[in-house]
């Protein structure tokens, strides 16, 4: 007889919401913290982005599996959220490119999924409620025992992740001829990061997160690059104390996202965990040195302190606001060639209003070689 669970799933927060839907992906149990994203598309680069892991993933899209997979759309080598929420889940793609059907691409990465669920009632009450842990089950449907289980998963606020998805080796990417070489720490890196550096004419040695200054510097790098990643940076000493040797190189050096944070805490400003954080390709952002607003590809949970940013006024300057939130978007140190951005201007999903970022930091580099 078949068992009235098949293709069952089941959805447990924190705060003990239930609801029950359909399973795709594997039969099994997942845990982490939940979160939305906000974009329309670029299921599969949202997926493959580092900074997700740890993290269960409701996509606000009410359609997910409907273009397909296609390797080259990976920002990462495999899928990096812990789990799924979405509405609508298909196999039938209509894209001629693409290379898999989803269900297939979920099982070869071992991902727990929940579909046919109300996206837009689990989104409100994220809004409501503020981050919190939740449990998927395709296999034990029982409240108490799920329960049980989410209350050992840890809060996402200090954990140290970056160095669970950072390179296990160094390596090198671009033109070994190019005109400029830049460092990268990656705490969890997106392809299209490196890409947009050796589009840009640069020569890249990308190094694990908990490498030893001395060989960093070993590189005569003409900058450093602060990537992206997961977790919560204040539990990150190791990488803080790596940002602050950089800086005092007095060469270039540019952070997106936890690069950002970095820099910040380097300096002494403290970050904190927001409510629900800010994920989506659809984030309007204003430079305020142009006055002109951007529209981001954004993913964050903990931003950097508004208040301590204005109290350290006379080293570090804000160069970008949130125009939804006024969080803090964007700092500059005003005596060393450093700045960062929260926000993600390599995209991949979304807008390319803010690349020029990439483009600024090379002219840094040219700068910093001609004196």
């Amino acid at each position: 007889m078949e068992s009235p669970h098949k293709n069952k799933a089941v959805l447990l927060l924190d705060d003990g919401t239930w609801y029950e839907g359909k399973a795709a992906g594997i039969t099994g149990t997942t845990t982490g913290e939940i979160c939305f994203n906000t974009g329309m598309t670029g299921y599969q680069e949202i997926f493959t982005d580092p900074s997700y892991y740890g993290q269960i993933l409701v996509t606000t899209n009410v359609h997910i599996g409907n273009y397909g997979i296609k390797e080259s759309d990976t920002e990462s080598e495999k899928i990096q959220i812990a789990g799924l929420i979405c509405r609508n889940f298909t196999n039938e793609y209509s894209r001629p490119q693409a290379d898999q059907e989803i269900q297939q691409y979920f099982e070869d990465n071992n991902l727990v999924c929940i579909h046919d669920v109300d996206t837009r009632a689990i989104v409100k009450h994220i809004r409501d409620k503020g981050a919190m842990n939740c449990i998927i089950s395709s296999e034990i449907f029982d409240k108490d025992t799920l329960m049980e289980m989410l209350r050992k998963v840890p809060s996402m606020e200090g954990l140290e992740l970056a160095s669970k998805v950072s390179t296990p080796e160094a390596y090198e990417m671009g033109d070994s001829k190019a005109a400029y070489r830049v460092a990268v720490m990656d705490f969890g890196t997106k392809r299209n990061i490196l890409r947009s550096l050796a589009e840009r004419g640069c020569y890249l040695r990308v190094f694990p997160a908990k490498t030893p200054v001395a060989q960093i510097l070993e590189f005569n790098a003409d900058g450093y690059f602060l990537s992206n990643g997961p977790g919560d940076p204040a539990t990150m000493d190791y990488a803080i104390d790596t940002v602050k040797a950089l800086i005092k190189t007095w060469k270039p050096l540019f952070g997106i996202c936890l690069g950002h944070q970095l820099l910040a805490l380097a300096n002494d400003i403290p970050t904190y965990k927001m409510h629900h954080g800010h994920r989506g390709a659809n984030h309007p952002v204003i430079n305020l040195k142009t006055g002109k607003c951007e529209v981001t590809s954004q993913n964050h949970g903990f931003s950097v302190s508004e208040k301590a940013v204005q109290e350290a006024a006379d080293k570090v300057e804000i160069t970008h606001r949130n125009l939804n939130d006024d969080t803090v978007e964007g700092i500059r140190m005003r005596s060393v060639p450093a700045f960062s951005v929260q926000y993600h201007p390599e995209a991949n999903p979304g807008p390319h209003d803010s690349k020029y970022l990439f483009d600024d930091f090379i002219q840094l580099i040219k700068q910093s070689k001609n004196n």
